[in-house]
């Protein structure tokens, strides 16, 4: 049986690039250029790369990227936007609880819940953290925004969602104090025009927790910062108004 998460990425490659979430991108990768110094020669890797858009501007700044996703027609459509541009990225079919790039990429980035943390159990998301780890290099650093814990204590999940443009609606929001995952009932249709109907089950994570599995993956120096859309900044202070965190860590 298919996870939420499976069924609403099947088939909704085209409706994903329209969310207003997407539009951010060149401000991102200005981050995370800054964040490796502008090293060209630097092998990054993007978890759970959707259609590909860190990756594709990425490339179109000169890096070398490899893409993994774990929907195959998110994989094809970012393999069809890169061709189009003649753009050499390598996107690849992957889960992000079973992956392995033996210490060979210089940056690993995982950014607008790219597979963590939407994974069922707290298991599979340090599943993900630990294979970052094990695909970068020493010294290698790892970039990725998540849930932030703090958001659902002070402000309503479902107005969140639901408000700006969106492909779809969510509703009967509860968060759970005891677990931090807020289970929804998303409405969308998809590519093809079939309506979908999914009950979904997010973790949102607090700042401590963060920094404690990713110390416990291995990683060094943990920094936590707030999450602006399209403009993300070491000069933002985490509060209960992010939605979203930064984190950078090192190996």
């Amino acid at each position: 049986m298919k996870q939420w998460y499976e069924e609403l990425f099947q088939d909704f490659a085209d409706k994903y690039d329209r969310e207003i979430f997407t539009s951010g991108t060149a401000g991102e990768v200005d981050f995370i250029e800054n964040e490796i110094a502008f090293r060209r020669d630097f092998h990054i890797l993007d978890i759970g790369c959707g259609t590909g858009r860190h990756s594709l501007e990425l490339a179109r700044r000169g890096y070398n990227v490899t893409g993994i996703d774990l929907s195959a027609s998110m994989i094809a459509k970012a393999k069809a936007l890169a061709e189009k541009e003649n753009l050499g990225i390598e996107f690849l079919v992957r889960d992000a609880r079973d992956f392995n790039f033996n210490e060979s990429v210089d940056l690993a980035i995982m950014i607008c819940e790219g597979a963590f943390p939407l994974m069922e159990s707290d298991e599979m998301n340090f599943s993900i953290l630990r294979n970052a780890f094990s695909s970068l290099k020493p010294g290698g650093k790892f970039i990725f925004t998540t849930l932030n814990g703090l958001f659902p204590l002070f402000h309503s999940v479902k107005e969140f969602l639901n408000k700006g443009e969106s492909q779809g609606q969510s509703s009967g929001n509860t968060f759970d104090l005891m677990t931090f995952r807020d289970h929804s009932v998303y409405e969308t249709e998809d590519d093809t025009g079939n309506k979908k109907i999914l009950d979904c089950n997010e973790r949102y994570y607090v700042p401590s927790e963060i920094a404690w599995l990713l110390k416990s993956a291995g990683f060094r120096k943990p920094e936590i910062f707030g999450c602006k859309l399209g403009a993300f900044s070491r000069n933002d202070i985490l509060s209960t108004d992010d939605f979203e965190m930064l984190v950078v860590a090192e190996k």
